[in-house]
């Protein structure tokens, strides 16, 4: 059985997907406060935008062997000394690797094991980062302007973010005397 063809458009200067079969969705700082290490006392306004993702999903988005793609913009700006992040996750679907691709700004990309290890690689337009996974991944903002990258994941890869709710990511992402630094999640 084959799904119905779809199509879109991706303008690489902005990142902005464009067509019929475009979903988006978006996540504020009140959806996400509390992964924030100082998220109850930050000033920000629960409406502050942390980022947007727009997706293309085929007719059967669920079917094995199905590809999504989509971009993610995530904004600047610093949660108290944190910088502004995706919600990270682990795939229901351990066996569903991803890609991501950069367009614009910079960043870092936590990746963290199950058992808790995590590492960050930096995230800049033009390299593809292969993302394993069996590893949770959140995307970090540490430029001006926004982040902006292009993902591809399998359809059935499933999404499990109740474990980085519970536990966190083993790093955080922090200015510390105007660096950007990872930081143990407990500091």
């Amino acid at each position: 059985m084959f799904s119905a063809p779809f199509a879109a458009t991706f303008d690489w200067s902005s990142g902005v997907l464009r067509g019929d079969t475009v979903h988006r969705s978006s996540k504020t700082l009140g959806q996400m406060r509390g992964l924030f290490r100082h998220g109850a006392t930050s000033a920000l306004p629960d409406d502050t935008l942390l980022y947007s993702v727009q997706w293309v999903a085929p007719g059967t988005p669920q079917a094995a062997g199905a590809l999504l793609f989509g971009c993610t913009h995530l904004e600047p700006g610093r949660v108290g000394d944190e910088y502004f992040m995706t919600h990270g996750h682990f795939h229901a679907l351990s066996s569903r690797a991803e890609f991501y691709l950069p367009v614009s700004g910079s960043g870092v990309l936590l990746l963290m094991t199950r058992g808790g290890e995590t590492w960050a690689e930096e995230m800049l337009p033009g390299k593809v980062l292969h993302i394993d996974g069996a590893h949770a991944h959140r995307a970090v903002n540490t430029g001006a302007e926004p982040l902006v990258f292009w993902a591809c994941w399998p359809a059935d890869a499933g999404y499990d973010y109740a474990t980085i709710a519970e536990r966190g990511f083993g790093l955080r992402v922090v200015e510390h005397k105007g660096r950007t630094v990872l930081a143990d999640q407990q500091q």
